[in-house]
């Protein structure tokens, strides 16, 4: 992990949107590709997020390749037909009985030898108390600061600073395949130039059958906006817009490549969410209340890629194995 910069002090205060008219980048179908990536990955536009987060979105991936290129390794996807279920499921497997689903934590009290955690265990339908020397509280900060009966500074600073996008996902049943137009084979994630949406999944794209059929559609919304008047107003529209008004805009906006998709639909799902990756906002990534956060803690350590200002599956990872040091170095200090 390269040591964190003044160069990076500048890329963070800044936007994306600003930090690519400064550098003269404003193609249309350029800034439209930029603004639908951060988009899909922070569920906020261009003029929302961070310049970094921008930048370090490409930075990461392996690149730009050439239409045509036929990397195997880069093609090389999987999924299952319950999709990360599968991986839970499968690390969760190891832990057995350590392993204790449906238990909600309502309260976690730090004390001076110990730390008091209040749960409600679902299955039993009752409160339970648990008693540890070190916890560590792998949670959104806004989450963390709620369960804290007196959480630290930092923590209320960093949740405070945080936001999260509304996410509109939309399952369409389909009866049968839809007309494969001439061209492009079909995908597996397939977008649309200059949609409000992030276009869709094909649940069956990975199918071994040898032939097309009834299939389902999961579209994607995100609607955090370009501002913070923006994210608050798309909050309230997915919040007061009746199901079947969301419902006909996603068929609106699907229809326009598929002109039979209206007639093959049996049934359309709605769900509503909070995004789970905050947005990387400019100053996010910088922080000093996250840096405070990140450092060895008493009792209570912290580890949520939210930590990271990026919330991605390495910095999710890194930020436990370091939660992970602290809580084995405490232990190790309290045994002597």
């Amino acid at each position: 992990r390269s040591a964190w910069s003044a160069a990076h002090d500048a890329l963070d205060r800044v936007t994306f949107a600003q930090w690519l008219d400064e550098q003269g980048l404003r193609a249309p179908a350029l800034r439209w590709y930029l603004d639908y990536c951060c988009r899909d990955d922070y569920g906020a536009g261009a003029r929302h997020v961070s310049a970094w987060a921008g930048i370090h979105y490409f930075a990461s991936r392996h690149g730009f390749h050439a239409p045509g290129d036929t990397d195997d390794e880069r093609d090389a996807l999987l999924t299952w037909p319950e999709g990360n279920a599968w991986l839970s499921r499968r690390l969760a497997a190891p832990l057995g009985v350590r392993f204790h689903p449906a238990t909600v934590g309502l309260r976690v009290v730090e004390g001076r030898h110990d730390v008091d955690v209040d749960l409600w265990n679902a299955a039993a339908q009752r409160v339970e108390r648990w008693t540890a020397p070190q916890v560590v509280l792998a949670l959104p900060l806004f989450v963390a600061a709620r369960l804290l009966a007196a959480a630290p500074a930092a923590l209320v600073e960093a949740a405070a600073t945080m936001r999260h996008a509304p996410w509109l996902v939309a399952n369409l049943h389909l009866t049968s395949a839809l007309t494969d137009r001439p061209g492009a084979a079909p995908s597996w994630d397939n977008v649309m130039y200059r949609s409000p949406t992030l276009g869709y999944v094909d649940a069956t794209h990975q199918s071994l059958l040898p032939y097309a059929g009834a299939t389902v559609l999961s579209a994607y919304w995100a609607l955090g906006g370009d501002s913070a008047v923006e994210l608050a107003a798309q909050r309230a529209r997915l919040l007061n817009e009746p199901w079947s008004a969301w419902a006909n805009t996603i068929v609106q906006e699907l229809s326009i490549p598929h002109p039979d998709l209206r007639a093959r639909i049996e049934r359309i799902d709605l769900m509503r969410y909070g995004h789970a990756m905050s947005i990387p906002l400019p100053g996010v990534r910088s922080s000093a209340a996250l840096r405070a956060l990140a450092a060895p803690q008493p009792r209570v350590q912290f580890a949520h890629s939210d930590l990271s200002g990026y919330s991605v599956f390495e910095e999710a990872l890194h930020q436990g194995t370091r939660a992970a040091g602290a809580v084995r170095a405490g232990l190790q200090k309290a045994t002597g």
